[in-house]
């Protein structure tokens, strides 16, 4: 970095930070694809590896708890060893399990690879964001970085379903994860020649530990709630239930007796803090769950290929960016309380779209529903963190900023989890006793499983057998589908109530002092919450040069 002494000696940046920032951006680009390839894969994918329904929903979402569950420690363990140490390991993890993911072959192999998918991705946005604010530490320039970042992020979201669909057109579903290998690869090459190291020693040591129970915790709850949608409350899933709320027990406990908490649970005596948090989880859930069942039924009801599905997916990102990107600039021109119980109003409506759908010729309703909830709940994922930023003291903003973070994280797999588990649910209650006569119990079994295993079996069967096959399973669907779409209309509705009532007087955060800015390269407002829990972290920070 240079130095203008008209700048009060803050560093400008030179080319090759801003190079730099170019490579900051791949893994960006690459975890914002990741989001939605999956989904277009899935038919095939089920096809291929034949998982149940509760399988099929661990595949999608193992990656996100994972993710949501070692953000915090990954952030901290980055302060501590290097962050680009930390990118770099994260990296090459990522690019070895995309291999792996690639070519499994079970949907437990599957699912182990992607848990460790997530677990290398919840290294690779906190380190990226960390080296971005010590990297630029002039506030126009950090600012301009942070924007060129968050539009690598919007790319990527963009582009996934035309990527994803054509890999998918041209290759087999396994493909879908090879994008990742090159990406990472290049990483590796360029980032130890363009990122710098910075690490702060004085950092305290995460609390592994803290992070295995609160994963355990979660995966044991939505086991629990996944096992009584597929068979009703057992043994098994009663056990489950029990685990989960006891080990959520102990995190909570644990944390009350730590010095260096991974989650400070003090935050939540502000209000206004849970209050929002709550409220960006939960609308992040319900973006994530709709969009996912949306998606299967671009290909399993309406019957697109891939790349077609990619193409009509186009209008859902759009919505979704419209409401992010327009959120910030109605903030400044109505109420807080107002712009955001409204755009909920709005999801809501997209909701209620969605319970007039009623099969395949349904297509336009179906996109367009989805892209009116991403249009509706945008503002409250784009205006979320800051505001969940601004409930808590200044001095806690790093820990504030990573648990937003990871409640956006965790909000998209409990998405998946639970309103997946719920169509899956009424679509497995609506077929059971509508399947057509002449089905072997083979048969029958696996079209009970997922609609994409009953579209699979439909292609060995006679063709009037397959049609009818296809049509009441179809209806199952598309009958768990608009389900979901009411539940999600009420929780919605129920939201703006909240918004409207419990944010009322709440605004977005003024900029920091410029000071204060020039100040602050400890980087703890990224994923993690190290170099906060080292008091100043800023002079205790260490530049290793190449």
């Amino acid at each position: 970095m240079s130095t203008d002494a008209g700048t009060s000696a803050v560093p400008q940046a030179t080319r090759r930070e801003w190079l730099g920032l170019a490579v900051l951006g791949l893994p960006t680009l690459l975890i914002a694809m990741d989001l939605t390839v999956l989904h277009l894969a899935l038919p095939t994918l089920t096809a291929d590896l034949r998982p149940g329904n509760t399988e099929l929903l661990w595949i999608v979402d193992v990656y996100g708890f994972l993710i949501a569950g070692f953000l915090l420690p990954m952030g901290a363990i980055g302060d501590r060893i290097g962050r680009r140490k930390l990118l770099l390991i994260g990296g090459a993890a990522f690019g070895v399990a995309s291999v792996l993911s690639a070519f499994a072959t079970s949907p437990t192999m599957l699912i182990a690879a992607r848990a460790l998918l997530g677990i290398a991705g919840a290294t690779l946005m906190p380190s990226t964001l960390s080296l971005i604010r010590v990297m630029f530490q002039d506030p126009k320039q950090q600012g301009a970085a942070i924007g060129a970042w968050t539009g690598f992020f919007g790319l990527g979201t963009v582009i996934g379903p035309l990527v994803g669909g054509t890999f998918l057109e041209l290759f087999w579903w396994g493909a879908v994860f090879l994008i990742g290998v090159p990406v990472m690869a290049l990483l590796l090459v360029l980032g130890p020649i363009l990122l710098p190291e910075y690490r702060d020693r004085s950092v305290a040591r995460p609390d592994l530990l803290s992070a295995v129970m609160s994963v355990l915790a979660m995966l044991a709850l939505i086991y629990g709630l996944k096992r009584i949608a597929q068979d009703g409350l057992q043994l098994e899933s009663g056990l489950s239930l029990v685990l989960g709320v006891l080990l959520a027990a102990l995190f909570l406990y644990r944390q009350t007796r730590l010095d260096q908490p991974l989650v400070d649970l003090k935050l939540f005596r502000n209000s206004l803090f849970g209050t929002a948090l709550g409220m960006l989880v939960l609308a992040t859930l319900l973006s994530a769950g709709l969009q996912f069942l949306v998606m299967q039924y671009l290909q399993l009801v309406k019957g697109l290929s891939p790349i077609q599905a990619g193409l009509w997916s186009l209008p859902i990102t759009l919505g979704v960016m419209i409401g992010a990107m327009g959120g910030p600039g109605l903030a400044g021109k109505m109420k807080l309380s107002t712009l955001l119980s409204g755009g909920l109003v709005v999801s809501a409506l997209g909701m209620v779209l969605l319970t007039f759908v009623s099969g395949p010729s349904d297509l336009y309703l179906a996109v367009g529903g989805t892209a009116v909830i991403g249009m509706g709940l945008g503002p409250m994922i784009s205006l979320g963190t800051g505001l969940i930023v601004g409930a808590a003291p200044p001095e806690r903003a790093g820990a504030a900023s990573a648990m937003a973070s990871t409640g956006t994280e965790l909000g998209s797999a409990l998405g998946v989890a639970l309103i997946g588990s719920i169509g899956f649910a009424v679509y497995r209650s609506r077929l059971s006793d509508r399947l057509p006569e002449g089905l072997s119990a083979g048969d029958a079994h696996a079209a009970k499983d997922t609609l994409g295993a009953a579209v699979d079996t439909a292609r060995g069967l006679p063709a009037e057998l397959a049609d009818r096959l296809l049509a009441v399973a179809r209806d199952a669907f598309v009958h768990g589908l608009r389900t979901t779409a009411i539940v999600g209309a009420v929780l919605a509705v129920l939201l703006a109530v909240v918004a409207a009532t419990l944010l009322r007087g709440a605004t977005m955060p003024g900029p920091p002092p410029a000071a204060e800015a020039d100040g602050d390269t400890d980087g703890d407002t990224d994923g993690g919450t190290g170099s906060e829990a080292a008091g100043d972290g800023a002079k205790s920070l260490e530049r290793v040069d190449n």
